[in-house]
């Protein structure tokens, strides 16, 4: 019989969500190319008689294994070519400086300062920088073999290899994931469309949800590499047109889980039909069984199906006819400017590459007056730990330090047993791949599938085997406590400055919407979305009054929706940390939830217009958007749920009364209870 635990003893639920490992599915070609890049390698190093060098060639190919996420095969090429890159600079910057004391100490905090700066351009930049000061610190603190440019050359090399068998199935896969990521989006949009009408509406929240993020994957796949093709790849204009047709059937599901009548299953089958089209790359004939419409919401629905039927099936497609509903992204010199006006002006910028180099530079200063050995590891820690992008300092330190423990159990058994040489190749091969195996599940499990194959590596190069358990502990354990104190408490950045502007931003952004869904705008949507996201063109709504065509709408919703579920992301990070932060993103988080709920509410009254339902006043609706800014103007100053006026009154048969009531349900939400 199962026992509880005793009301002292039961973990906090921060802890929980902390250790609760994420589910995901195993990547086999990643899983199989892991063990392959590290311990081939190796085994040369081991043939010639050079160890060491296959040992550091392994290294590289960790880091390439780390960077091995994308689906894309052009996306694998700058998330593992470029990062590569800056590690070969940092080695050779570390190792310029290794043993030469307080000028190491400056060389890394310097370097630091510059990682932590570009990390915040976006996802490839965050990698570049990371690399980049974690080959700086190998080399600073570790001898490494052979002339100056040996090491840069062997790990780069190791790094190019994961790239190589990445790369291997690209003329047999080329637009493969593309055509797979929106055909997932179709499916995603298919489960949507089942949970329509449903009460609870748990259930329809989270299917919506995942469309968002599955559309943004979609997007930034078809996008990215349509930025190179300048429109004139038939494939991916043809996949940008079949999302873009995706999208009134998208439009169309608030409306009909606004009007609690549950979709026939005809619908979501033709949806899932129609993925199977994208899939595939057919473009025959479609047979389409849907039901007769019966209202509004089913006559949207109808409409906007076979809208997506005849683009699915369409032959051929007019690359001159089709809008990037996200914007395209720019062209690689513009967005290169703008990514380093961007780095050199931006406070975030600054204040994250001062807090990543005070810690660096206070763990240097650490080592160098008091002897710690194998001292790098606590800078490499810091490294990890500090990473702004990937989670919460608070909660990748706690998972570091106990991810390390587990780690070393693993290889103190290793380290005992297994005889040097050919025997470690061995090892090398089981361990390789829990790497990627384990990343997907939390920074914890990754930190214990990492430690191992490290110390492995480490014993090749200096023969201390099992001598090399403690220091790791010890250097691991201040590393997360320097991170703590210097990069954590010490900047008092609360949950509310991160997140809480941005969720006042995304509300008067929605203010804007309404007013622009019903036909004028008072202003432009806030630029608060990624920089894949924007749009090169004239601004959406400029000027009082400013007409908004369908496709800037389009945009709009997608670059709110967007912002949502980046904001969501950041709210859940904040609830795996201590009270009181977790504790006050709790409370927030239900707003997050009605914000979102506002959005469909407008894109349902909207759509029913569109398809016969009289058109709202222009006194309502610049009643409910003031109602919104409001409440975005309490938000933004407020550290703590304010009490706020709900005053919203209208016509109960128009359009617009069910968004009034969630504006209402969402300021009734910034209220005291």
């Amino acid at each position: 019989m199962s026992r509880e635990f005793p009301i002292g003893l039961t973990p906090p639920d921060w802890l929980v969500r902390n250790l609760q490992p994420q589910q995901a599915p195993l990547n086999w070609p990643a899983i199989a190319r892991a063990a392959i890049a590290m311990a081939l390698p190796f085994t040369i190093g081991l043939a010639v008689g050079q160890p060491a060098y296959g040992a550091l060639a392994s290294m590289g190919a960790l880091s390439g294994v780390i960077g091995d996420t994308a689906d894309a095969y052009r996306m694998r090429i700058l998330n593992i070519a470029i990062p590569q890159l800056f590690g070969a600079i940092g080695v050779t910057l570390g190792s310029a400086v290794y043993g030469h004391g307080w000028y190491a100490v400056a060389a890394l905090t310097g370097i630091a300062l510059v990682s932590g700066m570009i990390s915040t351009i976006g996802a490839v930049a965050s990698v570049s920088g990371l690399l980049l000061l974690l080959n700086s610190v190998i080399g600073a603190g570790l001898p490494l073999p052979g002339a100056w440019w040996l090491a840069p050359a062997l790990m780069s090399g190791g790094g190019l290899l994961v790239l190589l068998l990445a790369l291997l199935a690209w003329p047999l896969r080329s637009g493969v994931p593309e055509r797979s990521a929106v055909a997932n989006t179709y499916r995603a949009v298919a489960d949507l469309l089942a949970t329509c009408g449903d009460d609870p509406t748990a259930a329809y929240d989270a299917a919506r949800q995942s469309v968002t993020q599955s559309l943004n994957q979609s997007y930034d796949l078809v996008l990215a590499r349509r930025a190179r093709h300048h429109g004139r790849s038939p494939e991916l204009t043809r996949l940008l047109a079949q999302l873009n047709a995706i999208t009134p059937v998208v439009e169309a599901a608030p409306a009909v889980h606004q009007s609690g009548l549950p979709l026939p299953p005809q619908i979501r089958e033709a949806v899932r039909h129609l993925a199977h089209a994208v899939e595939t790359g057919y473009t025959g004939p479609i047979g389409l069984d849907l039901p007769t419409p019966t209202g509004e919401t089913t006559r949207a629905v109808d409409h906007a199906l076979r809208h997506a039927a005849e683009v699915v099936t369409a032959p051929d497609v007019d690359p001159r006819g089709i809008d990037d509903r996200l914007g395209r992204p720019a062209a690689l010199r513009i967005r290169t400017a703008r990514a380093a006006r961007n780095v050199l002006l931006s406070s975030g910028s600054w204040r994250y590459g001062l807090r990543l180099a005070v810690c660096i530079g206070l763990a240097q200063i650490l080592v160098s007056t008091v002897p710690v050995a194998r001292s790098y590891w606590v800078a490499l820690t810091i490294t990890f730990v500090m990473k702004p992008d990937f989670g919460s300092v608070f909660s990748r330190a706690l998972l570091r330090a106990l991810g390390t423990v587990a780690g070393l159990v693993i290889a103190a058994a290793v380290l005992s047993v297994v005889p040097r040489g050919w025997w470690e190749v061995l090892v090398l091969l089981l361990l390789a791949p829990m790497i990627p195996a384990l990343t997907p599940r939390g920074y914890g499990y990754q930190t214990m599938a990492i430690t191992p194959v490290i110390l492995l590596l480490s014993d090749v190069l200096n023969h201390q085997g099992t001598a090399l358990l403690l220091p790791r502990l010890v250097d691991s354990l201040i590393g997360c406590g320097i991170a703590l104190v210097a990069g954590y408490l010490l900047w008092p950045e609360s949950w509310h400055t991160r997140v809480g502007d941005r969720l006042a931003e995304a509300v008067a952004d929605t203010a804007t919407y309404v007013e622009s869904a019903f036909g004028r705008s008072e202003g432009a949507v806030g630029v608060t979305g990624s920089e894949v996201g924007k749009s090169e063109g004239p601004v959406v709504g400029a000027g009082a009054g400013a007409e908004v065509d369908p496709a800037a709408r389009a945009r709009m919703r997608r670059r709110l929706y967007r912002d949502l579920s980046v904001i969501r992301t950041e709210f859940q990070r904040a609830l795996t940390e201590p009270p009181p932060t977790g504790r006050l993103a709790a409370g927030w988080l239900p707003l997050v939830v009605a914000v979102e709920r506002i959005v469909d509410a407008t894109t349902a009254a909207r759509v029913r217009v569109k398809h016969g339902a009289p058109a709202p006043s222009p006194a309502e609706v610049t009643q409910v958007a003031r109602q919104l800014r409001e409440l975005s103007e309490g938000v933004r100053k407020s550290e703590v749920l304010v009490e706020v006026r709900t005053d919203l009154t209208g016509p109960a048969e128009s359009v617009l009364e069910p968004l009034r009531q969630e504006v209402a349900a969402a300021r009734a939400i910034a209220s005291p209870h």
